[in-house]
């Protein structure tokens, strides 16, 4: 009999688990939990198989709707994160770069890209409290910056390197990345 109810309570939890998964308004925010719990440290590239940025050619639009010529970032640190208001994982992660970007946003160039409107982005950077800049891009990325699947987040060195490609939530926020970060802006 006791195994009987130990059954039925798992059967009830798996249901209600199940319910909240279809039930529209329930699905995001347990999404956005899932990814923060299985959120990973964004790996280094060996140095040896870091890609190069083949150009800085590339206009981005600020949400002041000026346009920011990413060549202006050349022989900086950047981190660049393509995201969505609508993206679970990109939701998940934006409070460990946010933690990030109060303490490293005068050293390093953040660059948070959306694909959609900049009104929307940057309202919902407000209404969560974030200080982290929106941008839009005006021209093509240029190779090897793709950023097709979201969220897609890259580390550049001041030498136009790709240090981390990081594809899903990650937890910015880590001794390791911060320690990643010190080594890149003392060379």
């Amino acid at each position: 009999m006791k195994k009987f109810f130990k059954n039925e309570w798992i059967n009830i939890i798996m249901v209600v688990i199940i319910l909240a998964m279809i039930i529209p308004q329930t699905r995001t925010p347990i999404a956005i939990v899932f990814n923060k719990l299985i959120a990973s440290n964004p790996g280094v590239t060996d140095e040896e198989e870091r890609p190069e940025i083949e150009s800085y050619n590339w206009i981005l639009e600020d949400r002041f709707k000026n346009e920011v010529d990413f060549n202006q970032f050349k022989g900086k640190v950047i981190l660049i994160n393509y995201w969505a208001t609508w993206c679970p994982p990109c939701i998940a992660e934006m409070p460990s770069l946010d933690e990030v970007y109060q303490d490293y946003k005068d050293k390093v160039v953040f660059l948070f890209i959306s694909g959609e409107d900049l009104e929307k982005s940057q309202g919902f950077m407000n209404a969560k409290g974030y200080d982290l800049p929106v941008y839009r891009m005006k021209t093509n990325y240029p190779d090897p910056l793709e950023g097709y699947k979201l969220p897609t987040s890259y580390l550049i060195d001041k030498n136009g390197k790709i240090v981390i490609k990081k594809e899903g939530a990650a937890d910015w926020n880590s001794a390791g990345f911060r320690n990643t970060l010190d080594q890149l802006l003392a060379h």
